[in-house]
């Protein structure tokens, strides 16, 4: 064999050696780029819901809006707020996210009010509008039971990673101080909460959260420190408000262990719990009906719904 074809040969057994290395180190990443196609926010999106009954405003800014869906029938049936996540930054997130499962709980039984808040990034979004923005809408279902066969005194909030918080914080409005500037008289409260892979505490996860969404999130959102703005921490965050005196229920995904010390408290404070944890449930996927993780989400938010009574 001449020198020049022992040469190609060894330049061809070097290219393919170097395809096979690159190919291994990068599937992990072509996987989780498919995997958040499929089953993020994307894959989401691109799922069929039904129209809802009709799109409202809770308030005058552009995105004080929110999509209602009512089962077909008399009623009056349990009715479920659900709150997008997305880090509570506009970067992130969507009501497009819970789409699926508003549309497959109003299948079931359970009216769906899907809403859409103001964030940081967004004009008057964070400390205290995104807050302001969650409690308006949650009120806006006693207006809505005027119009609608829905029942507001079988309320169920749900929210999923951001919007699990969220969605716990709207428990325990009733529990804040007159002077708050996220306080209003007469809160409508939940019966139940169903927290979807996220926290429901704040300044003990700074640090994981540039880790989890790529910057720091929750001191933009708060708008200072635990330090520099204590009152608003202890305003915003649950788990300083145990126990909220409703049954929680929580779905453990890819944040599992973020979540579990605030469900340890809750239950130690008496609160009602209840937890799934799906197999391979990973962020998204448990938000997708079809997927067997997604099933067992909405199963789960199906019996909490009904556990309210008639």
């Amino acid at each position: 064999m001449s020198t020049l074809s022992k040469k190609a040969k060894w330049i061809w057994s070097a290219a393919l050696a170097l395809v096979v290395v690159g190919g291994y180190l990068a599937w992990p990443y072509a996987r989780s780029a498919y995997a958040m196609y499929v089953y993020g926010p994307p894959g989401l999106k691109r799922t069929p819901v039904s129209a809802p009954t009709e799109t409202l405003r809770y308030g005058s800014e552009p995105k004080q809006t929110a999509d209602l869906r009512v089962p077909a029938g008399p009623g009056p049936f349990p009715v479920a707020v659900l709150i997008h996540g997305g880090c509570w930054n506009a970067a992130f997130g969507a009501s497009t996210d819970l789409a699926p499962l508003a549309d497959a709980l109003t299948q079931r039984g359970i009216a769906s009010l899907n809403i859409r808040y103001r964030v940081v990034g967004d004009a008057g979004g964070g400390w205290p509008g995104t807050l302001r923005d969650v409690g308006a809408a949650v009120d806006a279902v006693r207006g809505l039971a005027q119009r609608y066969p829905i029942d507001p005194n079988r309320l169920l909030v749900a929210g999923h990673s951001a919007g699990a918080h969220l969605a716990l914080w709207s428990a325990m409005r009733g529990k804040l101080a007159a002077g708050s500037e996220i306080a209003v008289s007469n809160p409508l409260l939940p019966k139940a909460v169903v927290a979807i892979d996220g926290p429901g505490a704040l300044a003990e996860f700074i640090g994981v959260d540039a880790e989890e969404c790529g910057k720091p999130v929750i001191v933009p959102f708060m708008g200072g420190t635990p330090q520099q703005v204590p009152a608003r921490y202890r305003d915003a965050t649950p788990q300083d408000h145990l126990p909220l005196g409703v049954k929680q229920y929580f779905v453990q995904g890819a944040f599992w262990d973020l979540m579990q010390p605030y469900m340890d408290r809750a239950k130690a404070a008496g609160d009602p719990i209840q937890s799934i944890r799906p197999e391979r449930g990973g962020h998204f996927r448990i938000l997708h009906p079809k997927e067997p993780q997604g099933q067992a989400t909405l199963a789960l938010m199906v019996e909490a719904a009904q556990g309210l009574g008639k």
